[in-house]
């Protein structure tokens, strides 16, 4: 509520601003629009003043007398009367009550908005007998119940108030409690600490790992190996396990491998193949020796001992080297054919697979009729390879024939070996774009056809070409 001098400033500034409310409000901070108006229709009635506004003028004395009656004569309660009369307000109805009968007015006393410091204190002078619950509820402004209710409430604080009868001793029980308390923290912050590092080193987890989404087996594992330093009850609540089933896996753990002698001979198996068999291969031979076990089984134990077969890594041949000077312009545009002999060449590198391993051919192509005009083979794709066929493919040209050699960007068709043999015979030569092997289909499909017939697999054996049939 504002004061009457607050008021006055506040209009003579409204004035002073020629009636400007929001002037007034920027700079005072207050009030709002409508009661500035209503001041300021109060000020020259007054005679340039504004009175004090009076919180009883609603009601005269006796009705102010009644209400307070009432309170007295019907057990003192504030709703009560507020209801009977239907007035005033319980704030109002508090005022008059104190004023018309100071100190008999009924204080509800209540626990909200005390500090937890003053509620230690108190449950401590209510636990060292020094003085009266009454007293204390008094000078703390609760009721006598309150003390006593924040004993049972406050966590932790039964052994620090904890007494023997003696007011000596609570200087003595107090530092033992809280050095209880203390250690019992730091075991549980060691503990919250060893469960994830226990996951990642005794288990091998990742260090993101979820101690509570481990099997069984590995929870009984980790709590076994933290039962020396901690409790087994705290470790069980740590890890989400129950004591029926930590039990059960302590015993299951406990009893002998049945598969010890099967172990044994998978991992000798293992070595004696140099790390080559997994575990379909080593499942094979174990049947060829008589032993009968189940596949999945001889998975889980190479799993367990952590024998990985070795996988060789799968290399992709590339013969490009990145832009070695200026490519030549595609003379082909994907027009593959030709009106007469060594008009239009086209010619790539390919690896074959054979039983003694790896061979790279390069042939060159007529598009006249798809002949094989010369080609080359080797264990290497070098530019001996490519220079060799080229001048086996030169050696049939006529004086008068000038063909095109189509080729993709690789580097063997862009060193100075077969850029100085295409010129000495007079071959133009001609490139697709960068990646686009549709600019050289017609080479690609040549492959592809040598591959899956007859003439690209009587290489690798009677038996192979029988199931590729």
């Amino acid at each position: 509520m504002y004061t009457r001098e607050d008021k006055i400033r506040a209009v003579e500034l409204f004035i002073e601003y020629d009636f400007g409310p929001q002037s007034v409000i920027n700079e005072l901070g207050y009030p709002c629009r409508g009661s500035l108006y209503n001041w300021y229709r109060e000020y020259p009635e007054n005679g340039n003043d504004i009175p004090d506004a009076n919180p009883y003028e609603r009601y005269g004395d006796g009705l102010k007398g009644v209400a307070v009656d009432h309170y007295f004569e019907r057990g003192r309660c504030l709703s009560r009367t507020c209801r009977m009369p239907g007035y005033p307000s319980k704030e109002l109805l508090a005022r008059w009550i104190d004023e018309l009968g100071p100190g008999r007015r009924v204080v509800n006393r209540t626990s909200r908005g005390i500090a937890d410091a003053a509620k230690e204190n108190a449950v401590v002078r209510l636990v060292a007998r020094a003085e009266a619950a009454q007293a204390i509820a008094d000078d703390v402004g609760v009721e006598r119940a309150a003390p006593c209710n924040w004993k049972r409430e406050l966590p932790g604080k039964e052994a620090a108030t904890k007494m023997t009868g003696k007011k000596g001793d609570m200087a003595v029980e107090e530092p033992e409690a809280l050095r209880a308390s203390l250690e019992a923290d730091i075991d549980r912050l060691e503990l919250k600490r060893a469960v994830p590092e226990g996951t990642v080193e005794l288990l091998g987890k990742g260090p993101s790992a979820d101690p509570t989404t481990l099997t069984t087996g590995e929870k009984t594992i980790l709590v076994e190996s933290l039962r020396p330093a901690h409790k087994l009850k705290d470790l069980l609540d740590a890890v989400g396990l129950a004591k029926g089933s930590r039990r059960y896996q302590v015993e299951a753990l406990s009893r002998p491998d049945k598969y010890e002698h099967l172990r044994i001979r998978i991992c000798e198996i293992f070595h004696e193949s140099h790390g080559r068999y997994g575990h379909r291969r080593i499942h094979a031979t174990l049947r060829v020796e008589g032993v009968r076990v189940s596949e999945k089984v001889v998975s889980r134990i190479m799993a367990e001992e952590g024998l990985a077969a070795c996988r060789p890594k799968r290399r992709r041949r590339s013969s490009y080297k990145g832009e070695i000077g200026d490519a030549p312009e595609n003379l082909v545009k994907r027009r593959f054919h030709a009106s007469a002999p060594n008009e239009l060449w086209l010619t790539d590198i390919t690896e074959l697979s054979i039983p003694a391993g790896k061979v790279c051919l390069s042939p060159i192509i007529d598009c006249l009729d798809g002949k094989a005009v010369a080609h080359a083979a080797s264990t290497s794709p070098n530019a001996e390879l490519v220079n060799t066929m080229l001048d086996e493919a030169a050696d049939t040209l006529d004086p008068d024939d000038h063909p095109v050699s189509h080729s993709d960007r690789g580097c063997h068709y862009r060193w100075p070996g077969w850029i100085e043999r295409c010129e000495s015979h007079g071959i133009r030569r001609s490139m697709p774009a960068k990646g686009c092997s549709p600019d050289n289909s017609a080479m690609e499909g040549f492959f592809g056809r040598l591959k899956v017939t007859d003439n690209g697999n009587r290489a690798v054996g009677e038996d192979h070409r029988r199931k590729c049939a």
